[in-house]
């Protein structure tokens, strides 16, 4: 019954905290001292209501349920099959609370996303322990988050504790590497160290291309971060040289994605299994939409490129279920195509479009 009580409650519903006299509890968010206790799990605390609710939107709505377990103590979780199944728990949180963060901040949702990676480094601390390479990931999420709100210094510290853990970890993934290296890369390219920042963004091209090959769409996202260096330097040749290994890269792999959605209509399973979520393909359109803006507004104007950047976009906003961005990127991508005789991307273009206009409307999401 207490349980069918906990659902029914309002999401943003706080309880006051009643303890013996002489102990305490820290806020999720903040770790001041907590006066306040979530009425569904009764096991995370806060300082306030502000913080309750900001963390519920952040990411307690998602695993309130599965902090219980983790969080309350008994004789079970005391012996060495409770241990390992609460590491277990506390290692699939970790998973969910990362994959909340990085959507969040796809999204450009960068307050949203600071309690879901603190709690992502909190669980890893809980499992790994202080000072572990495994804490990188989370460092660097939380590190993204806060750049995005402009806390610098704090950006400072997390990655350094980041670069710490992975000097002492010489056996260290690319991967991890990789998303080090561009975190720093950014932190640099805002305090206007550009030369850091590209050396960082080299090493963050290397590795990733070592984990995930040369021709990669997470590959290219050091292109694309290492193009916003050289135009802030004020070199227009080299960002359209990287602006057009990032849009042919991101070209190649949606026609790829088109491709499978069209087999799979003609085969009546016409619900498109996406290789990436809504925050993803946000993060990809704001890219995508930042090349086409620079190729219009270019001097040397390139009627090539903008019609593979403006059919990209065209692909990308169909496949997410926005009918309108296709067709007005898919025009976009007609007209400058048809500035060049028989160029290879007008029947393509002209393809999507009818593609397009007899698709059953969708909702984006």
């Amino acid at each position: 019954m207490e349980s069918k009580q906990q659902e029914d409650l309002p999401a943003s519903e706080v309880i006051p905290l009643a303890l013996p006299k002489g102990t305490e509890k820290l806020c999720e968010l903040c770790q001041k001292r907590a006066y306040l206790q979530c009425a569904r799990c009764r096991v995370t605390f806060y300082c306030d209501t502000e913080h309750q609710q900001f963390d519920w939107k952040g990411i307690h709505e998602r695993i309130c349920q599965l902090l219980i377990p983790i969080r309350t103590p008994s004789l079970f979780s005391m012996q060495r099959a409770g241990r390992i199944e609460n590491i277990l728990k506390t290692k699939e949180l970790i998973e969910i609370c990362r994959l909340v963060a990085e959507s969040k901040l796809s999204e450009g949702k960068h307050q949203e996303a600071v309690p879901a990676a603190q709690a992502c480094l909190r669980c890893s601390v809980d499992v790994y322990g202080p000072n572990t390479v495994q804490l990188v990931p989370a460092y660097v999420l939380l590190a993204d988050a806060n750049m995005g709100m402009g806390n610098v210094a704090l950006v400072v510290e997390l990655l350094s504790q980041a670069e710490w853990a992975v000097l002492k970890s010489p056996e260290c993934g690319n991967d991890v590497h990789h998303r080090l290296h561009r975190s720093m890369g950014c932190l640099h390219t805002a305090t206007e160290n550009f030369q850091t920042a590209l050396f960082h963004f080299a090493n963050d091209i290397y590795f990733a291309s070592e984990e995930y090959g040369l021709e990669s769409t997470v590959t290219c996202g050091g292109y694309f971060h290492m193009a916003k260096v050289f135009a802030k330097q004020g070199k227009p040749s080299v960002v359209r040289s990287l602006y057009r290994e990032v849009a042919e890269t991101w070209h190649t792999h949606l026609g790829k994605l088109l491709g499978e959605h069209i087999q799979n209509k003609r085969k009546n399973q016409s619900k498109l299994e996406p290789s990436f979520d809504k925050g993803q393909r946000v993060e990809v359109d704001k890219m995508l939409t930042t090349i086409l803006d620079f190729q219009q507004d270019d001097s040397r104007r390139e009627p090539a490129q903008i019609a593979l950047v403006a059919h990209a976009l065209a692909m990308l906003s169909f496949l997410g279920g926005d009918a309108s961005k296709a067709l007005g990127f898919g025009r976009t991508a007609l007209q400058a195509s048809q500035m060049i005789p028989n160029h290879d991307l007008t029947e393509p273009i002209r393809a999507l479009l009818q593609l397009v206009s007899t698709a059953p409307q969708s909702t984006p999401g």
